[in-house]
């Protein structure tokens, strides 16, 4: 009985040890802890502003679909960086004669009857955001034009992937 209690005793004096040992941390410890975390954060901060600032290479970048959709139409996207930050962009569709989408009166109107909005209304807007945002992610969806404004999102995105490697060839999209 008296080893019994022995081995219990001893056991909880271990297992209360261990805790303690493991839940304790020195002050110099947490504070290289601390500092290295800080660091990590200053580096990703600083990656992240060098991305978004000034990673893109002066020139004009483009995009093109290689097929027509089975409406008649494929996406045509050419961007400018100046400085290093988008200055212009030209997203927009352009059918088998060339005439672009956003300028089709009858295509306008008759989207803009079924859902409120059409190529004359959300293609400007998805081109000013980009300019105005720098960054595809933050460029919002356009309510009635979503696979328009998920496709201008991925092209644009791979056109600013072009402009940080500084490759002006035309991209072409096998759709």
């Amino acid at each position: 009985m008296e080893i019994r209690k022995s081995i219990k005793f001893a056991t909880t004096l271990f297992t209360s040890t261990l805790i303690l040992a493991a839940c304790g941390n020195s002050d110099d410890a947490a504070s290289e802890k601390e500092d290295s975390n800080t660091e990590d954060a200053t580096t990703e901060e600083a990656a992240t502003d060098s991305t978004a600032s000034g990673e893109l290479q002066d020139g004009s970048y483009s995009l093109r679909e290689e097929n027509f959709d089975e409406n008649g139409w494929r996406v045509l996207f050419d961007i400018t960086v100046e400085d290093g930050a988008i200055t212009e962009s030209d997203y927009n569709y352009e059918d088998e004669d060339g005439n672009l989408k956003s300028e089709d009166e009858a295509y306008q109107e008759n989207m803009s009857e079924k859902v409120g909005v059409g190529p004359a209304d959300y293609i400007p807007t998805l081109n000013g955001e980009l300019e105005e945002k720098q960054d595809p992610s933050e460029v919002d969806a356009v309510s009635g034009a979503t696979h328009s404004s998920e496709s201008f999102i991925k092209y644009a995105q791979q056109l600013v992937d072009a402009a940080k490697e500084g490759n002006t060839e035309t991209i072409e999209v096998s759709n």
